[in-house]
């Protein structure tokens, strides 16, 4: 097609996510498969890569905006921009999940942090008793010193008897098949509980006739 030398993209193929060091394909692919196809940077400088027009142009990129382009009876036609990002990811995926305490009382906040490392970009969901009426906020914090992590905290203010019970994150990896669940089992009573704290041993000598006093305290 004269009037269209570029196959129209979909704005996800647009966006291109690469792990560090792998190569990808920048998907401008032609209507006549014997045009010849430049491939140009973010400065309108020409970049050698390989051209197959079934794919686009492969190669190890460096992050940017790319564009195509072509000539069709002496008119430069453009493909649509192309932004690659570059993203640290393993292919393991390390996770953990962490919980200040694991009882509480009706009215207290739940805290539960589920921690990615290692990777830029996951995509994590959290499952929990509260999650089908929406009670919870979450917040995510991207760290990269001194190394990469990604922290997600969901927050359950006034908690009740009903929040009791699994929670559960799962991360799943940006570009390969992998996924990593944890789990945190959390109980909320209704109303407070005991603590005792003794200030003695669980084993005292006292001597014959000795008094001796025993103290606890009660919260």
């Amino acid at each position: 097609d004269p009037d269209m030398p570029f196959v129209p993209s979909i704005p996800e193929d647009q966006f291109i996510l690469v792990e560090e060091g792998d190569p990808t394909v920048i998907p401008c692919r032609t209507s006549d498969p014997d045009a010849q196809v430049t491939l140009v940077n973010s400065l309108d400088k020409s970049v050698y890569a390989l051209y197959d027009n079934k794919q686009g142009f492969i190669g190890n990129f460096p992050a940017g905006s790319y564009t195509c382009k072509t000539m069709v009876k002496g008119v430069e036609f453009k493909s649509d921009e192309f932004l690659i990002y570059i993203i640290r990811a393993t292919s393991q995926l390390p996770v953990e999940i962490e919980a200040l305490k694991t009882v509480y009382k009706t009215g207290e906040t739940i805290v539960v942090t589920c921690v990615v490392f290692d990777n830029e970009v996951v995509n994590l969901q959290w499952n929990y008793p509260g999650k089908v009426k929406e009670k919870g906020l979450i917040k995510l914090d991207d760290i990269k010193v001194p190394s990469q992590k990604l922290v997600y905290t969901l927050t359950i203010p006034e908690a009740s008897v009903k929040d009791t019970g699994d929670y559960e994150c799962t991360a799943r990896h940006a570009t390969k098949e992998v996924k990593e669940n944890k789990k945190v089992v959390i109980t909320v009573h209704d109303k407070g509980f005991v603590h005792l704290e003794p200030q003695f041993s669980p084993l005292e000598a006292v001597n014959l006739h000795e008094v001796k006093n025993f103290v606890v305290d009660v919260q």
